[in-house]
């Protein structure tokens, strides 16, 4: 994200993850006013994520979606899937890890792997 509120917000969000753990009406509110500024950047995918992670969060009470299995390339150059992501439902460090991976995405999301991660992350909440 480009602007330095939105930075700052992301900054906000990444420290209290790692210091109060989840929080989940402050997530939920921090990620409804990144939401608007994901908007004015026009950026569409990103808004939709942010909406689907809070309302993941809303209904579930945490982040139940793994870190995006990384592609990795063959001797010939094809790109292949590691292994699928896990299902992290009972693992409180996976949840922080992934919901923190993608606070990272977000600040350069424009950068072409985040994009592709970003996309999983929408796919694995449409599908959840």
């Amino acid at each position: 994200m480009e602007s330095s509120k939105a930075q700052e917000l992301i900054a906000k969000m990444d420290k209290d993850i790692r210091n109060k753990g989840f929080i989940k009406e402050d997530l939920v509110a921090d990620l409804k006013e990144l939401r608007t500024y994901a908007i004015r950047e026009e950026d569409p995918t990103l808004t939709k994520v942010l909406r689907l992670i809070y309302e993941h969060i809303e209904k579930y009470g945490s982040f139940n979606i793994p870190i995006p299995a990384e592609m990795v390339e063959d001797d010939e150059g094809n790109e292949l899937v590691m292994e699928a992501p896990e299902n992290i439902e009972d693992d409180f460090d996976a949840k922080r890890e992934s919901l923190l991976y993608l606070l990272s995405i977000f600040k350069d999301n424009r950068n072409k792997y985040n994009r592709i991660d970003l996309i999983e992350y929408r796919n694995q909440l449409m599908h959840y």
